[in-house]
């Protein structure tokens, strides 16, 4: 593996890595809305087992890093952190047990927008008032998404608002975290929290899957999920977050792509004007946070 990785340059290795993981996490998207949408199973469970299959694949990295990684003088924030990101999973799946792929990626892609604002609240960080407008910005294109004026429009469509909300809070906990924290640190807390959390989520409607064919579909999105979080992690331990971000909003057109394929969800043309708003504003964002880590 590692002299697979050698005969590419590390710009060359991160994107692919980052289009990979892209392709992996929309291919788990389309699982995840077959099992709920399709199989009626409940977004809690399909959670819970999802997360428990990944972690089961994590397990020989959580072996080779998981003691050292645990200690920390943080573990509050370490659950904290967890319980948002596990929110926020709640919350996606259970999106996208009602709504179109394409609404449900368009409008997680206002998680760094959640970020700013909370930033600013939470971590006392100044914002100047082009960083507003860029909010600004990519909250509109939400709204032409949302559509809420629209006769189409589905209240669950907040729930990836509220997902994007979740992710970004606990976005903000790690980057805290950081600057005391490990990257493995941060990773085996999550790999080891998330599935109990989501467990205890899930109970009121039982653990015990009885899927029968289902557990094709969820042992696949377990699977995938594993690999896009490695493929994920190898990429921004490759290149540089800004040169990568172009890659990252490739997860757009690939899930707007497997739903047509799978679902025959075939979005409006107001879907790409407001998302054309949230890349925009979200890359002038990222313009602005490396400007300021440069200085």
């Amino acid at each position: 593996m590692t002299r697979f990785y050698s005969t590419f340059s590390p710009a060359l290795l991160g994107a692919s890595l980052m289009l990979i993981a892209g392709i992996l996490f929309a291919a788990v998207n389309a699982l995840v809305q077959y099992s709920t949408m399709v199989e009626g199973l409940s977004p809690p469970k399909v959670a819970f087992w999802q997360y428990l299959i990944a972690l089961t694949f994590s397990v020989p990295w959580l072996l080779t890093k998981g003691v050292k990684a645990m200690m920390t003088k943080n573990p509050m924030i370490h659950i904290a952190r967890v319980i948002l990101a596990a929110a926020g999973v709640q919350f996606w799946v259970m999106s996208l047990a009602h709504v179109p792929i394409w609404q449900a990626i368009a409008l997680i892609m206002l998680s760094p927008f959640f970020v700013t604002f909370g930033a600013s609240i939470f971590l006392r960080e100044t914002a100047s008032i082009e960083r507003w407008c860029a909010v600004v910005v990519g909250f509109l294109g939400g709204m032409i998404i949302l559509a809420p004026w629209s006769e189409n429009f589905s209240a669950y469509a907040l729930l990836a608002i509220a997902a994007a909300a979740m992710w970004a809070l606990s976005s903000l906990m790690t980057k805290h975290l950081t600057k005391t924290e490990t990257p493995e640190s941060l990773t085996v807390y999550l790999l080891l929290l998330l599935t109990p959390i989501n467990a205890v989520l899930a109970i009121g409607d039982g653990l015990a899957p009885n899927l029968d064919g289902a557990w094709v579909l969820l042992l696949g999105a377990g699977l995938m999920t594993a690999m896009a979080q490695y493929a994920l992690a190898k990429a921004y331990s490759s290149a540089d977050a800004a040169y990568l971000q172009p890659f990252d909003h490739l997860k757009l057109p690939l899930n707007v792509g497997i739903g047509i394929v799978v679902f025959g969800f075939v979005p409006p043309g107001s879907m790409w004007l407001g998302s054309i708003l949230i890349v925009m504003a979200s890359f002038y964002l990222l313009h602005r946070e490396t400007q300021t880590v440069s200085i």
